[in-house]
């Protein structure tokens, strides 16, 4: 297939049945996972970060990010989106420098995170994430390919507010992220099935839902309550 392909591919698994994610952290691990039967593979900050030598929270260069991608990209024969943390840098034109340089290199998606790094509590406001995401789907649709951008909130994983306040955060946030252009919501560390369910009819957007083995639901309970995409994580 050509990366167009792949493209589109990646945009319709979001829009019917549910998307199941492995992580990987270079081109090794990602032929494994594609020749295991994945049908798309993601990246991991995380993992490509350790694998790289240094912490993970935006200890990474953006040109260290697209090359790893490049790799993978070449590896396999499924579409690959890459986890860009916060975007590398805290101006919308960081974000778009960002997107830019992995959709360059062949992701036919990415993850763009409110939390700045390094990681704290304390969330970017939802005004200047929109910004920050408009600018990244206006490098991703510069590239002339179609190309998921997966608006991830961590609101669950940070705590931020009180608990009861979370769910309606969130989907204030989905909102405000839709009209910014984000194509699909991520939403790590929730593992309340019901309030998943709740979010699965309420969002505006596709839910993405990070798999906590031992903890949270399973794949089977995450399908059967209507999750578009699940990551493995890291």
């Amino acid at each position: 297939m050509t990366n167009h392909d792949h493209a589109e591919q990646f945009y319709r698994r979001h829009q019917q049945g549910t998307l199941v994610l492995p992580n990987a952290w270079d081109a090794a691990s990602a032929a494994v996972m594609a020749a295991a039967g994945a049908v798309a593979v993601a990246t991991t900050s995380s993992g490509i970060s350790w694998s790289l030598g240094v912490p993970d929270g935006e200890h990474l260069q953006r040109s260290d990010v697209a090359a790893v991608v490049a790799r993978i990209v070449r590896a396999v024969n499924v579409p690959v989106t890459a986890d860009v943390e916060a975007g590398y840098g805290p101006a919308p034109s960081d974000v778009a420098a960002t997107i830019a340089a992995v959709a360059k290199a062949g992701a036919v998606g990415a993850n763009l995170e409110d939390r700045p790094g390094p990681k704290g509590e304390v969330l970017w406001p939802v005004d200047q994430q929109c910004e920050r995401l408009a600018a990244g789907r206006a490098a991703a649709d510069r590239s002339g390919a179609r190309f998921v951008l997966n608006a991830r909130t961590d609101v669950f994983l940070a705590a931020v507010g009180a608990a009861e306040e979370r769910e309606g955060m969130v989907l204030a946030r989905a909102e405000a992220y839709r009209q910014a252009g984000a194509d699909c919501l991520f939403v790590p560390g929730l593992i309340d099935l019901e309030v998943i369910a709740r979010l699965v009819t309420r969002c505006p957007l596709p839910l993405n839902i990070m798999l906590a083995p031992g903890r949270g639901p399973s794949i089977a309970q995450l399908t059967a309550a209507g999750v578009r995409r699940i990551s493995v994580g890291h």
